[in-house]
């Protein structure tokens, strides 16, 4: 049997991610030179009309103009290229990046927060002089362009079926349909998901989310030639026959590339399957596989400490005029308090920013807070969606109860109750609480047990991947958030 078919470019996320930030490297490398080409060209062509408007003639106006002009260009102006790939931050989600709509937004965005953060420093600046404005503008308005450009091709790329996988399931069972149905949900689709292989013979030429059982597993490797199978994905619960184990191992030998439903299912989401782990599932993920250094924990806690510092210097700052906004509206109190579960379920209060009416529980009974929740007054509606409600907790995490990135810190009540439904609710207290986390960047309020169950998903995704990188994006993501006013 020939070797089987497999696509020339077959690219994993973190592969694709690195492809994107390349490109808008270059494209943003490109967009500072060719900024400084016109910066260049309109001071040249400003020192000529000077000069012509005292008596010189053009063609000498020229030579002395090019001879004088001398671009004292800032250091920090070679910098722009990395802040553009902040200001992008928000854009390198595969699934965000294959987007054309969220790719607009994306790339609108960036040069409109860039303009407000130039306005800024140059307004406070003592010397104007030394922030090029023409520079600037021109660096923005070129790399957003280029950027486009960019964007453009990768996702004629990314939608190219000739780039794609193409991927089989075995197992037809709950977890692969559970690939299925979010496959569908997908758009455009990450990849081309070919159909299932499975032996239980009722489900032979039946579909599933609109993909058919193609056959049994000792045809799966003329199965995967005849369609061209790159990847197969095991959705299999339980054991595995000896005989669908030695196949699928042939077609590894082969070249496929094979992948758990776990792994899979975290590649399309970013979440971890709850419903679909075994029960030994966190002591492999969170002891045997992964194993945090001490340096992570200590510059974790570094920039704790100088997140910390920062933003209980802009909690006071706006102290007096959201205690006043409160006041006005609603009385006192400012604050409120509740008590929540810390790392290894240790209690610590946290404050926030009162942002319902007073009682909100009168009857004693705890609540989730919902979207449009009547309770929440109108000071505490444009709190919440700037996040500035959660400002007093920086002092929490000053004193290190809390972290900057981490899961949300839940009510002891909730989390008693949430652990007796739904399977591996407690691992989200293996680490510190967040003031600000992936699931909270990812998803919205919860007001039923599922929605609970997608959300602890995305705290366990960040708890087994967490490092520096992936928590200084959640940040930067959280300030764009604060920025749009879209936290919830």
């Amino acid at each position: 049997m020939a070797d089987i078919y497999r696509p020339s470019l077959r690219l994993r996320p973190s592969e694709q991610r690195f492809i994107l930030l390349l490109g808008d490297l270059i494209a943003s490398a490109g967009a500072m030179f060719i900024a400084l080409y016109v910066w260049y060209q309109f001071s040249l062509a400003r020192e000529i009309e000077r000069l012509v408007e005292r008596g010189f003639n053009v063609d000498r106006a020229e030579r002395v103009a090019t001879a004088i002009i001398d671009l004292k260009t800032p250091a920090w102006f070679y910098l722009l290229p990395l802040v553009w790939l902040l200001l992008m931050v928000d854009s390198y989600e595969i699934h965000t990046a294959s987007n054309w709509r969220k790719t607009l937004r994306s790339i609108a965005v960036a040069p409109l927060v860039g303009l407000l953060g130039y306005s800024l420093i140059f307004t406070i600046n003592q010397d104007p002089n030394s922030l090029p404005r023409i520079g600037i503008g021109a660096f923005l308005v070129l790399a957003s362009l280029l950027t486009l450009i960019w964007r453009g091709i990768y996702i004629r790329l990314y939608t190219s079926s000739g780039f794609m996988r193409r991927v089989i399931i075995v197992g037809a069972g709950k977890a692969g349909h559970s690939l299925a149905d979010i496959y569908r949900k997908i758009s455009p689709p990450p990849f081309l998901l070919i159909g299932y292989i499975d032996d239980d013979l009722k489900k032979q030429g039946k579909s599933y989310h609109g993909f058919a059982v193609l056959g049994e597993s000792k045809k799966l490797l003329d199965i995967v030639e005849d369609y061209h199978v790159s990847d197969i994905v095991v959705a299999i619960s339980g054991e595995i026959k000896g005989e669908t184990f030695q196949t699928i191992l042939d077609a590894q030998e082969k070249g496929v590339e094979i992948a758990r439903m776990p792994i899979m299912y975290e590649e399309m989401t970013q979440r971890v399957p709850v419903e679909h782990l075994e029960s030994d599932w966190v002591i492999r993920s969170f002891v045997d596989q992964v194993r945090i250094s001490g340096m992570y924990e200590l510059f974790k806690r570094l920039m704790d400490v100088v997140g910390g510092l920062v933003g209980s210097l802009i909690f006071l700052l706006i102290l007096p005029f959201s205690a006043l906004a409160i006041i006005v509206e609603s009385g006192f109190p400012v604050f409120y308090s509740q008590e929540r579960l810390g790392k290894g379920g240790r209690i610590f209060k946290i404050y926030k920013f009162r942002s319902m009416k007073q009682n909100a529980e009168e009857d004693g009974e705890v609540k989730l807070a919902t979207i449009d929740d009547p309770r929440v007054t109108r000071v505490g509606e444009f709190l919440r969606r700037t996040r500035l409600d959660e400002m007093p907790q920086f002092i929490s995490v000053l004193t290190g109860e809390m972290s900057l990135v981490g899961p949300r810190a839940e009510r002891p009540e909730l989390v008693a109750q949430f652990q007796k439904q739904i399977p591996f609710y407690r691992a989200r207290l293996l680490v510190k609480p967040g003031l600000t986390g992936w699931a909270q960047i990812n998803y919205g309020y919860v007001a039923t047990v599922k929605e609970t169950v997608v959300k602890l998903e995305y705290d366990l995704y960040y708890i087994k991947h967490r490092t520096l990188n992936m928590d200084f994006t959640i940040v930067l993501r959280t300030i764009g958030t604060v920025l749009r006013r879209t936290g919830r």
